[in-house]
């Protein structure tokens, strides 16, 4: 019964929840900037800040919690996008908040859990 629960709470569906570890939990995370041409024109203040928040995410996904991430090249405007494979909500919005692009006020984000069906990694 309480499989049913978990994966309405975001938890992975691929069935490697052995032993008594926790299921992980998967967030889908929007990065949303300024202004739609953003990526074709920041300042080299944003250029920098946004070479910081590429680090940061690289160092989670080294780490295993950003599966994947990166620019959506969307002909309306290029955003963000990454899936975060995490313990519980507040891990990832922690996550999200201590990126340095999100710190600096220069982006926006929002955060949604997702009901992760993942192959073999």
């Amino acid at each position: 019964m309480s499989s049913r629960k978990e994966s309405q709470e975001g938890n992975n569906m691929h069935g490697d929840n052995s032993g008594n570890s926790p299921a992980k939990k998967h967030f889908v995370l929007k990065l949303i900037p300024p202004r739609p041409t953003f990526a074709e024109d920041m300042t080299n203040e944003e250029r920098a800040i946004m070479k910081q928040h590429a680090a940061y995410w690289k160092d989670k996904a080294d780490h295993g919690v950003a599966i994947v991430y990166g620019p959506v090249l969307d002909p309306k405007g290029v955003y963000g996008l990454g899936i975060i494979e995490v313990d519980d909500e507040g891990q990832a919005r922690t996550f999200s908040e201590d990126d340095p692009a999100v710190k600096s006020g220069i982006v926006k984000t929002e955060l949604h859990p997702m009901q992760a069906i993942l192959g073999k990694r």
